[in-house]
């Protein structure tokens, strides 16, 4: 094994172990703070009342299960792809803060890219991402 191949699977378990870290605050955000989450959803996705609500709870209980699978590299597919796809609508809708990088802490939205590339490498890379995985065994049908 050259060291470009032993270096691969390390630097994505880096990325998914970092890019897990922040998709899991913002979960454990609509549990600790669910006024805060029902504002995030209003003014960036333009739903309205889900502060406190029964809803948000699911939506992170939802969000927690998949994330678990992320993290232990199952399904990935399926996890690694939501994964992608909620923080690509996450940054994409936060297009207006982009536009306006220096007033308030618009400039900290920047942060949303890298790490947008970071999913979109895991994703692409899934089946390279084998350092600490559950290994799903492979069908022959």
């Amino acid at each position: 094994m050259t060291n470009q191949n032993k270096s691969l699977p390390i630097a994505l378990f880096g990325l998914r172990i970092s890019v897990f870290l922040v998709m899991f605050m913002w979960t454990i955000d609509k549990f600790i703070n669910p006024a805060h989450a029902g504002k995030i959803y209003e003014k960036f996705y333009f739903i309205t009342g889900l502060e406190g609500s029964v809803m948000l709870i699911i939506l992170a209980v939802v969000e927690l299960v998949i994330l678990a699978a992320f993290l232990a590299g199952l399904y990935k597919k399926f996890s690694y792809g939501f994964v992608l796809v909620i923080h690509a609508v996450s940054t994409l809708s936060s297009f207006k803060q982009y536009l306006s990088p220096f007033e308030g802490p618009h400039l900290l939205f920047f942060a949303a890219w890298p790490m947008l590339a970071a999913c979109v490498a895991l994703f692409l890379l899934r089946d390279e991402d084998v350092m600490l995985t559950f290994r799903q065994p492979i069908r022959n049908n």
